[in-house]
């Protein structure tokens, strides 16, 4: 565990040298939440009217979170690069390597992120109190709550676009489907709560990556409570798990296939 909290460290330590750079990326992060607030302020003609449990400022401060979450992920960034080693070969020189190449990649990307999600937070906090004057209410236990919420879909997020990534093992480029879903993600799981779709397709939702990587950490932000934290969390565990596994099988085939054809 040693090796990979280095690999998290020195990631997080060079990504201190482009602060500037990250702070560049805060223009379009302040551009996505002034359209979603002029968006949902025209939507809600009244500013106390609640719209499927949703308040105007709790759909606000939802935006805020899931977008939170989103642009401090920089997951095209790691889809290429997972893409690139597989298509140039390079991903087998970390077989002789003292660590796994997925959590590598995890711990590597997360040391991207963190520092990343430590900056847009600040921003995204600020934003949201200067235009509604208004802060969820939230206790020191329920804020732990949303943080270890926050993390692990910050995890699961980067587990499934590496999987995205090993894709490409098997086919020429998985590119396309990063795109597929972050578009999934952004579009589906960043606007709207899952409450706003149609009933009979929200039970499925619950089994998809929004509810564990966007809606249930903003969801627990908004509208925090104790049975639907507990709820949240179990399901983000084994979501991890899950994604983990299939992350090592594709992996270990992916290899397998590169030693069988000479690779």
């Amino acid at each position: 565990m040693k090796k990979y909290l280095y690999i998290f460290q020195s990631e997080l330590m060079t990504n201190l040298q482009y602060t500037f750079d990250i702070l560049v990326g805060f223009v379009s992060y302040c551009i996505m939440i002034f359209i979603f607030l002029n968006l949902w302020q025209y939507i809600y003609s009244d500013p106390s009217e609640v719209i499927k449990g949703y308040t105007m400022n709790q759909m606000i401060w939802y935006v805020i979170v899931t977008e939170i979450l989103w642009m401090s992920l920089g997951g095209r960034k790691l889809c290429k690069k997972i893409c690139n080693d597989v298509r140039s070969g390079n991903i087998t020189y970390n077989i002789t390597k003292p660590y796994n190449y997925v959590e590598y990649s995890l711990f590597s990307h997360l040391g991207i992120t963190t520092l990343k999600i430590f900056l847009i937070t600040i921003l995204g906090m600020l934003l949201g109190i200067v235009f509604l004057k208004e802060f969820p209410k939230l206790t020191i236990l329920s804020v732990l709550g949303v943080l270890l919420s926050c993390a692990l879909a910050t995890t699961i997020n980067i587990v499934l676009i590496t999987i995205i990534g090993l894709i490409s093992f098997f086919i020429e480029d998985a590119n396309p489907f990063f795109w597929l879903y972050s578009k999934l993600i952004l579009v589906v799981g960043t606007i709207f709560p899952i409450e706003f779709f149609p009933k009979a397709i929200q039970p499925i939702m619950k089994y998809s990556p929004i509810y564990v990587v966007s809606y249930g950490p903003a969801k627990l932000f908004v509208d925090f409570d104790t049975h639907r934290f507990i709820e949240i969390i179990i399901i983000q565990v084994i979501y991890l798990i899950i994604a983990l596994l299939i992350a090592h099988l594709i992996y270990w085939k992916g290899v397998r296939k590169l030693n069988v054809n000479g690779g």
